[in-house]
């Protein structure tokens, strides 16, 4: 259903204690959210105020638009490593043309209803560049956490590992201090308050020691100059046609990511308030949040798991909670901005890392290091492949490898076998077969869907066992699904059994292959006559076809035996 849940939670009544509830909750992750849009902004390569924007605009409108009750959207650490690396290759003119398409394409995917897909994409791979982006983070961090003079700080892993070790001599100690405080305070504030955020500590009590200690450091004030308060307001970029088609990628890349994360963090919402979100509705929302985000001054935006688990956490229960939020961020930023000038750099630089690690799921990691060997080379593939090259590189191996391995699992766990001997040693059917199956009469069962990645087995199965065979009785009951190859394979053998005159029958064929071979004239071609409900309706017939082949030879014509067509 296209039908924001705003919508509906105010048509099915709306109560004056959870809207002082949702305002509450707003207030307070408003606040978590500052210190975080600042941040994450920077380490974009973008200057901080567009990280303020993006919570502000983007947040508003998925909460406005959105299909999750208390989903709370804007800038994220997944963005960060392809924003950083458009905005090298392109400036931010084409991360505004690239978002703009990626907002285009996500509202097709919510129309299309493309929202329950996601949960097609393998746990491993959002794990592993989920855990790739969050090293890739977390390096980033290391030249402001270190106060590193560096004239640059490459987008490629490698080569940014290798700069910092061309620049480890110009390591300021200050710097490494006031992060390593700042540090000790987000990881130990939430042992001593919950409610209050650690980032937002740590910003007021180093900014508070740099300025009353007189600490050099760089901050947001000395990195951006023109720093100020800023309203948002309309830009449409120019282009061409060539740098359109370059930025087609990263558009991709974009709408994608933000629609894994934004569905990944409205099914974590509703586990945690029993909810349950309207996926479409949500793509849509997203497309048309990061459109108004990046048309007025903001970068790519989506939902943020932290931000919307603090939110259901401190009482908010519908999407006036989201919006309350994206007006506080307002607020402040127009009231304190000039105050931010005064937070150090290394300061941000920690609060990232904290991020980074959450974003990591190291316990997660190592916990699907025990899965399936398959699943561990998704996993390590994925990570491996978005920390070194690209996302896009590895969410494409890692979505082709995943599906070449699991139709290799749906092909093994399809089995071919011959079950004239446990048929023998059925008491019921040996009442009604006292003599035991004449040796002429093989019978196979096929167990699992008949597809491309067992068709092959079967042809093979079947011919390299029939020699001596006059009647194949083929049972079909534990076959969910055949498809166009496996049809194919089936044609062979029926064909094989037809030149060297083989009664080919087939019992307990389910709806699904039956309306296949229907629909392709098999049924006419084999004839009807040799569809059976069960194998003790087709044993009868599987005699009679024996005599008349004892009595009259090869030469002899089966009850039926149309003509190839």
């Amino acid at each position: 259903m296209l039908q924001p849940k705003l919508f509906t939670v105010l048509k099915n009544g709306y109560t004056k204690e959870q809207l002082l509830k949702d305002i509450i909750a707003g207030i307070i992750v408003g606040i978590i959210a500052i210190p975080l849009s600042i941040a994450l902004a920077i380490a974009s390569g973008v200057s901080p105020e567009k990280g303020l924007i993006t919570a502000i605009i983007g947040g508003f409108l998925i909460s406005f638009l959105g299909g999750s009750r208390v989903q709370i959207g804007g800038p994220t650490g997944a963005f960060v490593v392809i924003i950083y690396k458009i905005i090298q290759d392109f400036g931010y003119s084409g991360l505004v043309i690239a978002t703009l398409m990626a907002g285009v394409i996500l509202i097709l995917m919510g129309v299309l209803k493309f929202g329950s897909a996601i949960k097609f994409i393998p746990y491993p791979i959002t794990t592993g560049f989920t855990s790739g982006i969050a090293l890739v983070i977390f390096s980033q961090q290391l030249k402001d956490f270190l106060g590193l003079r560096m004239e640059r700080n490459p987008s490629e892993f490698v080569e940014r590992l290798v700069e910092y070790g061309k620049n480890i001599g110009t390591l300021q100690i200050q710097s490494l201090v006031v992060g390593l405080a700042a540090l000790a305070i987000l990881m130990g504030w939430p042992y001593l308050n919950k409610r209050i955020p650690a980032a937002l500590i740590a910003i007021l009590v180093t900014t508070a020691m740099v300025q009353l200690l007189g600490i050099q450091v760089d901050t947001i004030g000395s990195r951006f100059t023109d720093l100020k308060p800023v309203i948002p307001q309309f830009t449409l970029p120019t282009t061409d046609w060539a740098t359109v088609r370059s930025l087609i990628q990263p558009a991709f890349t974009i709408a994608i990511l933000a629609g894994i994360e934004s569905l990944l963090s409205a099914v974590v919402a509703d586990g945690m308030i029993g909810g349950k979100h309207r996926s479409n509705m949500e793509l849509v929302a997203q497309g048309i949040a990061n459109i108004g985000s990046v048309l007025l001054g903001g970068i790519p935006a989506t939902g943020a798991i932290a931000r919307t688990a603090a939110n259901v956490r401190n009482g908010g229960r519908s999407p006036v909670a989201g919006i309350v939020h994206s007006l506080t961020i307002f607020l402040i930023m127009l009231i304190l901005m000039p105050f931010a000038k005064l937070i150090p750099m290394t300061t941000l630089a920690a609060i990232l890392m904290i991020v980074a690690y959450n974003m990591s799921e190291i316990r997660v990691f190592k916990g699907l290091l025990k899965a399936s060997k398959a699943d561990v080379l998704i996993l390590l593939l994925t990570f491996v492949l978005t920390v070194l090259i690209d996302l896009v590189v590895a969410i494409e191996v890692g979505l082709v490898l995943a599906a070449f391995l699991f139709m290799k699992r749906m092909a093994d766990s399809t089995s071919i076998q011959s079950i004239r001997e446990d048929l023998q040693d059925q008491p019921d059917f040996a009442l009604t077969n006292p003599d035991g199956i004449d040796p002429r009469i093989q019978i196979y069962q096929i167990d699992g869907p008949f597809f491309f990645g067992a068709a092959d087995s079967f042809a093979n199965t079947i011919q390299d066992n029939i020699a001596p065979t006059q009647v194949l009785i083929l049972r079909f009951r534990h076959v969910p699904f055949m498809d166009a190859t496996a049809y194919q394979a089936l044609y062979k053998v029926y064909t094989y059994c037809r030149r060297h005159r083989i009664l080919l029958m087939f019992t307990q064929m389910q709806d699904q292959p039956l309306a296949i071979l229907e629909k392709n004239g098999f049924l006419e071609l084999a004839g009807r006559e040799n569809f059976m409900p069960n194998i003790e309706m087709a044993m009868p017939r599987a005699q009679v076809y024996l005599e008349l082949h004892e009595k009259f030879g090869k030469n002899h014509s089966r009850t039926k035996h149309p003509t190839h067509h």
